[in-house]
């Protein structure tokens, strides 16, 4: 499932908060970036029609029906099929030829490698 940025807004707030009435998701969003009440309640109906939120009653309570690995997992592959034509180790390689990694970092890394043997 392909979310775009202001859809992802929107499910950033019911990762955090759980579920949430369109009204606190508009009233946070107005909030952090500014948007209003319409802004936020066509964005929300965008996540229904793609099955990512769904819609309860009373008070258009929405509930998150993906969870925030599954579209991470999803954005990260994208990004390497797009960016890095299918190779995890070349998305690896970019990243620790921009940033040193702390002895600690390192050694998370390495168990992370070794659990996914």
């Amino acid at each position: 499932m392909k979310l775009f940025d202001s859809e992802l807004k929107v499910m950033a707030v019911l990762w955090r908060e759980g579920d949430s009435t369109a009204k606190h998701i508009s009233d946070v969003l107005g909030s952090e970036t500014g948007w209003n009440v319409n802004t936020t309640y066509t964005v929300i109906k965008k996540c229904i029609k793609k099955g990512a939120i769904e819609r309860r009653e009373p008070n258009f309570l929405c509930h998150a029906l993906v969870s925030k690995a599954r579209i991470q997992a999803a954005e990260t592959d994208e990004l390497i099929e797009k960016i890095y034509d299918g190779s995890a180790d070349m998305l690896f390689a970019s990243l620790l030829d921009r940033k040193r990694l702390s002895a600690e970092q390192i050694e998370r890394l390495k168990r992370i490698v070794e659990e996914g043997k």
